[in-house]
């Protein structure tokens, strides 16, 4: 079979994948701290008799892109952004993880929660937030309450646990929280990493930029696939020429 299948085919692929990748980013345009991601492929020479003229894109897993996004003013004491680099901590599954997404609240055991995961402290430990009247967070990520019980005397509770490690070292799972690329339990602790009381980081997602991708990828697709077609018009040809009178 000409090797023109292997390059078609592979180029269909890897066009369907990046569809798939920019598709995802789209749906998550309006989803607080999200990261765009974007996939990764390499060529690779197919090998056999012959000269070296055909190329195959072999898929290399998906990055994402680390540029910041719009800190939206909500008002909620409850909700951080981030502002520069970092990351926050939470336990997803009994594993460290990390996010940008801080839109945080309080179950019905007083655990402080980013959706159903507990947020973590600077020691990795989930935070209880006990009774209170009002509560802040210091740009140091530090808790704070007015306890319920009277008085106004500030009780500090915690500190929220943040990160600034290598983004390029840093892996999206399956829940959309980042971890380290390599075997690291968790991340040390980064106390220059500042939050924002009051906002939320808006998803640093291009809405225009993905559209384009999406309409230059179905080309590409379109493409390979009659590329494929060539082939096997060529494969025809060829058995054609061989067969005999």
């Amino acid at each position: 079979m000409d090797k023109l299948i292997y390059t078609a085919m592979s180029g269909a692929n890897r066009s369907m994948l990046s569809q798939q990748v920019h598709a995802n980013n789209l749906a998550n345009v309006n989803t607080t701290g999200f990261r765009a991601d974007y996939e990764r492929a390499h060529s690779y020479a197919v090998g056999g008799d012959g000269f070296s003229t055909r190329h195959i894109a072999v898929p290399m897993g998906v990055g994402s892109k680390f540029s910041p996004g719009v800190l939206e003013h909500t008002g909620n004491e409850l909700d951080v952004g981030i502002r520069g680099e970092g990351l926050l901590a939470v336990q997803v599954n009994g594993q460290e993880r990390y996010t940008r997404a801080g839109s945080m609240h309080i179950d019905e055991q007083g655990i402080l929660m980013l959706g159903q995961f507990p947020v973590l402290d600077m020691d990795g430990q989930q935070i209880e937030i006990p009774d209170y009247r009002s509560i802040s967070i210091t740009e140091q990520g530090r808790v704070s309450v007015v306890p319920d019980s009277g008085g106004e005397v500030l009780l500090e509770v915690a500190t929220l646990k943040r990160v600034k490690p290598e983004t390029a070292n840093l892996v999206k799972d399956a829940e959309g929280f980042f971890r380290p690329r390599t075997a690291a339990a968790s991340l040390p602790a980064d106390d220059t990493v500042a939050v924002a009381s009051g906002f939320l980081e808006a998803s640093n997602v291009n809405p225009v930029e993905e559209m384009v991708a999406i309409l230059t990828t179905s080309r590409q697709f379109e493409l390979q696939v009659k590329m494929m077609k060539t082939a096997e018009e060529l494969s025809q040809a060829s058995t054609r020429l061989i067969r005999p009178a």
